[in-house]
């Protein structure tokens, strides 16, 4: 594939600021039709985008289906259903002192936008934003990752088929590419991917005063409180780390349990994960569990494992790795503490540190040490201990006897706060992310606002300030 030059790019962006105002134009039904024609073509791809994600991150047919492909429709869908709701101006009240005026919020595209997606969900992480982007009337350049290079000719085939580059373009690339893009002077740049390229998409956005979407990540703690259902805790905990391999973004990073219970959720947790996953010779088919991205991924978990290790954590279950392959077996790691190397950075991958703690307090003073994370969930059955972690910690989402399913609701937010992230989308919060939602005024003749005008020795004027104060009582 020959890679775009920095001319082309531009060429590419001045088509498309061409053709912004003509797509901001566009009416509910159009918009509507256009994201349908999208859907349209996802379901006649949906073998081969199902093909490419095998190849590239060994994904089975039914996990793409149920955490990309479905996932990616069911977003287009809502969408469609809501979308009139979402673009009609919303009516807001005016203060007495601006009497006989009317005010309202309209939302406007934001123009020429562009999208930066991660490899690890290659499909739903470049589709669920292109769809918030078309359905608030922009025009869109998709960056999908090159990590994923399969997915990305997929998707490339798929959208060239639908739209017209002005209004729909895929740029293929590496880094490079992606730089050079971060550098036009965009509307709105939305990034999934880590926090320290999240940092220099931000650094080449800001002398643009361009605005960006972060999705980033981190190290999402799952917290179990003494009253937890464990059989319930170590099925859920599991499904959520190992999906994908454990390449989530709100994958579990690590557990903090109570001491006295670590016992018996290893011991369920070696029931649940052969259960669900395999062993053997079925886990390294990978039938119901993936493949790493990469040999340098392997060996960076690899190292982080051993040198945590070293320093006195235990293997209790898996520690298979092997580079050439992509394959790491699912992982738990006891005796961790937070000084480790387990602990030190985002694992993004299938090894679980468990850590133990006596006071639950304790647990969540470590949650707050660390940076915010984009997802945290607590186990328990006890009500006041999830209405502690509710008031003593922040996270970007907070899921209560489960992990990773909050993803799957469009009607709520998906972002992080602080390092884990920068806005938020999925449902209508990625309408209005793409949109820009301005502020109208309208002016009646009978305006009371005349009153406010100099001099403000008159009578009238001081009644009016006098009135004014009164009123703020």
């Amino acid at each position: 594939m020959t890679q775009p030059t920095s001319a082309d790019l531009q060429a590419l962006f001045e088509t498309q600021r061409r053709h912004r105002w003509r797509a901001g134009q566009t009416t509910a039904p159009e918009r509507q039709a256009l994201l349908r024609r999208l859907g349209a073509a996802i379901q006649r791809h949906r073998v081969a985008l199902a093909g490419a994600l095998a190849l590239d991150l060994g994904k089975s047919r039914a996990e793409s289906e149920i955490t990309e492909l479905h996932a990616t429709v069911e977003e287009l869908r809502h969408a469609v259903r809501h979308l009139p709701r979402w673009m009609a101006p919303r009516r807001v009240r005016t203060p007495t002192t601006l009497l006989g005026t009317r005010s309202e919020i309209e939302f406007q595209p934001r123009g020429v936008t562009l999208i930066l997606s991660a490899w690890n969900y290659p499909v739903n992480l470049a589709l669920v934003p292109l769809i918030a982007s078309l359905a608030a009337g922009n025009t869109a350049v998709l960056k999908p990752s090159e990590k994923a290079p399969a997915t990305a000719r997929a998707l490339r085939r798929l959208l060239e088929e639908v739209f017209e580059p002005r209004l729909v373009a895929v740029v293929e690339g590496d880094a490079g590419v992606a730089g050079a893009l971060t550098e036009l002077p965009f509307d709105h740049i939305f990034f999934t991917g880590s926090g320290a390229i999240g940092k220099k998409v931000l650094a080449a956005a800001a002398p643009n005063l361009t605005g960006v979407t972060l999705e980033l990540g981190g190290k999402s703690p799952a917290i179990v409180h003494e009253s937890a259902d464990l059989g319930l805790t170590a099925e859920r905990l599991a499904w959520g780390k190992f999906l994908n391999a454990g390449q989530t973004c709100v994958a579990p990073d690590y557990v903090l349990v109570p001491e006295v219970l670590q016992g018996s959720l290893m011991a369920r947790l070696r029931e649940v994960i052969p259960h669900r996953f395999g062993e053997a010779e079925r886990l390294r088919k990978g039938t119901d569990y993936g493949r790493m991205v990469d040999g340098r991924s392997v060996e960076r978990l690899s190292r982080l494992t051993r040198d945590s290790v070293a320093m006195g954590a235990r293997v209790e279950l898996g520690g298979d790795f092997d580079p050439p392959s992509r394959f790491i077996s699912p992982t738990v790691v006891t005796g961790v503490t937070p000084e480790m190397p387990l602990m030190a950075e985002e694992l993004f991958g299938p090894v679980l540190p468990v850590l133990t703690y006596r006071d639950f307090g304790e647990a969540l003073a470590l949650v707050r040490r660390l940076d915010p994370p984009l997802a945290l969930y607590t186990f328990a059955e006890d009500e006041g201990a999830v209405e502690q972690v509710r008031r003593e910690t922040t996270s970007g989402g907070l899921v209560v006897n489960g992990t990773v399913v909050h993803l799957s609701n469009p009607h709520l937010p998906f972002g992080g706060v602080g390092p884990s992230g920068m806005g938020r989308y999925h449902g209508e919060y990625g309408f209005r992310t793409f949109s820009h939602e301005r502020a109208v005024l309208h002016e009646g003749r009978g305006s009371g606002v005349r009153f406010l005008y100099p001099p403000y020795g008159r009578p009238l004027p001081r009644f009016v300030a006098w009135a004014m104060r009164k009123l703020e009582g």
